[in-house]
C-alpha cells in the first residue's frame, strides 16, 4: 500500500533537500508572499503562451485570410493601455479584460457557433496576442502597476528584484 506513505510524505512538516530543490525549481517564495511565478512554472507558462500562439496561427492560416489582416488587428489588444491614463486599477482591469483567454475564445466560439468566419478569425488572432505576449512574458497585471504581472515584474525594474535561487539579490 503506497497511497497511505504518499499521504504521509505530502503531510510531514519536515522539509527534505528534494522540497528544497522542487520549490528552487519552481519558484516558491512563499517568505516573500509573492503571487507571481517564478523558475520553472514561469518558464512553463511562457512555453504555453508560445505553444497557443502558434496554434492559433496555425488555425489562422487554414482559415483562409490573408495575413495582411492579422498584422492589422494583431496589436489590437493593446489598445486596452490607454486605461492606464485612468489609473492603475482601472488600467489593469482594462489590459486583462483584453487579455484574458476567456473573452478570446468566447469569440472563438461564437464564430464557430453562429457559423461566422469574422469572429472566428477575431478570437485566433486574439489568442494568438495572447499567445504572444505570455511568451514574452506579459502576463496579467495587478492593480499595482503596469509592470507587476502573474509571470512576474517586467520592464527595468525587473533586474533590481532578480535573486539568485538562496534568495540572494544578483
Amino acid at each position: 500500500m503506497l497511497a497511505p506513505q504518499l499521504l504521509l510524505i505530502s503531510q510531514s512538516t519536515e522539509s527534505s533537500a528534494y522540497d528544497e530543490d522542487f520549490s528552487r525549481w519552481i519558484g516558491t517564495h512563499s517568505d516573500r508572499g509573492s503571487a507571481e511565478v517564478s523558475g520553472g512554472v514561469r518558464w512553463l507558462l511562457r512555453l504555453e503562451g508560445l505553444a497557443v500562439a502558434a496554434a492559433a496561427a496555425i488555425m489562422y492560416d487554414k482559415s483562409g485570410f490573408g495575413w495582411g489582416t492579422f498584422a492589422l488587428f494583431f496589436l489590437a489588444p493593446d489598445i486596452s493601455f490607454l486605461g492606464y491614463l485612468a489609473g492603475n486599477r482601472f488600467g489593469a482591469i482594462a489590459y486583462n479584460a483584453a487579455h484574458s483567454y476567456v473573452s478570446a475564445l468566447a469569440c472563438f466560439s461564437a464564430g464557430l457557433a453562429l457559423a461566422s468566419p469574422g469572429l472566428e478569425v477575431a478570437g485566433l488572432i486574439w489568442c494568438a496576442h495572447i499567445g504572444f505576449d505570455r511568451a514574452l512574458g506579459y502576463g496579467l497585471k495587478y492593480a499595482s502597476g503596469f509592470n507587476f504581472t502573474h509571470l512576474g515584474r517586467i520592464g527595468r525594474d525587473e533586474r533590481a528584484a532578480v535573486t539568485t535561487a538562496a534568495g540572494n539579490p544578483v
